[in-house]
């Protein structure tokens, strides 16, 4: 369920009209609804009611400051996977105690800024990011809280550019390895080897590979502590996916993902993190375009926007699907009209969908692109130098700007011309 609504003919964010957003602000923009970010953390938070838990945001998905605090403000722990990442949940006011650190490639700059600033605790993915926090920590003459991340290799089902819990991937070290590189965590002078960490992909759309994973966690724990080792927290990640259509072919809910934890691992007796963040904030934000033109091609018409790939790149790059929508909404039996809808930016990748049966609309109506609250902005770029997509948070009746579009002058004068030229 989402907060994005047609009312007396138009599309509401809660309880203010995108026209009068778009009026505004301009298009395209990022709009976000409080009510919809709200509810799906809830609904993890709700799902492990009972369990000693924490719902840590997975912030890579939409890392707004005024998105973080929203979440912050109703309980949810951070993920982050970067030094900036880091500095951006402090700078919401979310405490160190609350922030997980992941990422395979965790500089010492990183490590140090997290040590110093407050951590809950770093997922390490290999023995030499473990070596490296170790001297870290020393020279800081603290210990570092770690779990180690385990690759289960199971296959999440997913697209593969979203997959990582195969023996292929980049991403912690073989589950079969487990026992000699805790053996060495653990006598690590800089470490504290509290738990497992485990993540297997995004947008999965089946519970059996969260199952199969979590059972093999659920058998390492226990191997783990007959070595020895005081396992007490379970990382399990995140990756429930989203329903990108209105199809009934809906992924798993939360609270039948929150019985799946329960039944395979809820007899260990630790402490449970998850780390959601496409399931929060995806169905929580659109991407509002409007026509520019509608172009007779050679069999087509293309449906040409002033949104591009530089600003929501996930059709080029993962081949995803978003519905799109008109704001102004369609009258009844209204027949549809057929296109391929495209982007102003030199490349043929920059098309969001081809063939795509919709509502007919004209040059200078707006559109939506729902689901498109996860992995947008934060992908954005300013590729032909067009400015970052502004971004919008809608609370009730009342929005407002929480990223701003720069002007051309504040782009350009980034660059710096050397003295020579």
């Amino acid at each position: 369920m989402d907060h994005f609504l047609y009312r007396d003919g138009q599309l509401y964010t809660e309880d203010v009209a995108i026209a009068e957003i778009a009026a505004e602000v301009g298009t395209p923009f990022y709009c976000y609804s409080t009510a919809t970010l709200e509810r799906h953390f809830r609904l993890f938070d709700d799902a492990l009611e009972g369990m000693d838990h924490l719902v840590c945001y997975a912030m890579k998905a939409a890392s707004n400051q005024a998105i973080l605090k929203t979440l912050a403000q109703v309980g949810a722990g951070m993920d982050v996977v970067s030094g900036g990442e880091y500095a951006r949940a402090r700078a919401a006011g979310v405490p160190g105690e609350r922030i997980v650190f992941s990422g395979v490639g965790k500089t010492r700059e990183e490590m140090r800024s997290a040590l110093e600033g407050g951590i809950r605790q770093f997922n390490l993915e290999s023995e030499p990011e473990m070596r490296a926090l170790s001297e870290i920590a020393q020279t800081l003459g603290v210990v570092a809280p770690v779990t180690v991340r385990v690759n289960p290799d199971v296959d999440a089902k997913t697209h593969a550019k979203i997959a990582t819990g195969k023996s292929e991937n980049k991403f912690g070290i073989p589950i079969a390895r487990a026992r000699e590189v805790y053996a060495e965590a653990a006598a690590l002078p800089g470490l504290d080897v509290i738990g497992i960490d485990v993540h297997i992909g995004s947008q999965l759309t089946e519970l059996e590979p969260f199952r199969l994973a979590y059972e093999k966690v659920a058998d390492l724990t226990e191997m783990l502590r007959a070595d020895g080792h005081d396992i007490r927290r379970l990382d399990l990640g995140g990756g429930l996916g989203i329903p990108y259509t209105r199809s009934n072919d809906a992924p798993p809910l939360p609270t039948e993902y929150g019985q799946l934890i329960r039944e395979t691992v809820g007899h260990l007796g630790c402490e449970v993190e998850i780390e959601p963040g496409r399931l929060i904030a995806g169905n929580a934000g659109v991407l509002v375009t409007k026509v520019i033109y509608v172009k007779s091609g050679e069999g087509r018409e293309f449906l040409i926007l002033d949104g591009a790939m530089n600003d929501l790149i996930r059709p080029a790059m993962y081949e995803a699907h978003h519905d799109i929508i008109p704001v102004v909404e369609p009258a009844p039996g209204l027949a549809k009209a057929t296109y391929d809808i495209v982007g102003p930016v030199c490349e043929s990748g920059d098309t969001f969908a081809k063939e795509r049966e919709m509502p007919p609309v004209s040059e200078g109506e707006l559109v939506a692109f729902r689901s498109a609250g996860a992995y947008g902005a934060v992908m954005a770029s300013e590729y032909n130098t067009r400015p970052l997509v502004p971004e919008v948070l809608v609370n009730g009746h009342q929005f407002a700007v929480i990223r701003a579009r720069p002007t051309f002058d504040e782009m350009i004068n980034r660059d710096t011309i050397p003295e020579w030229l």
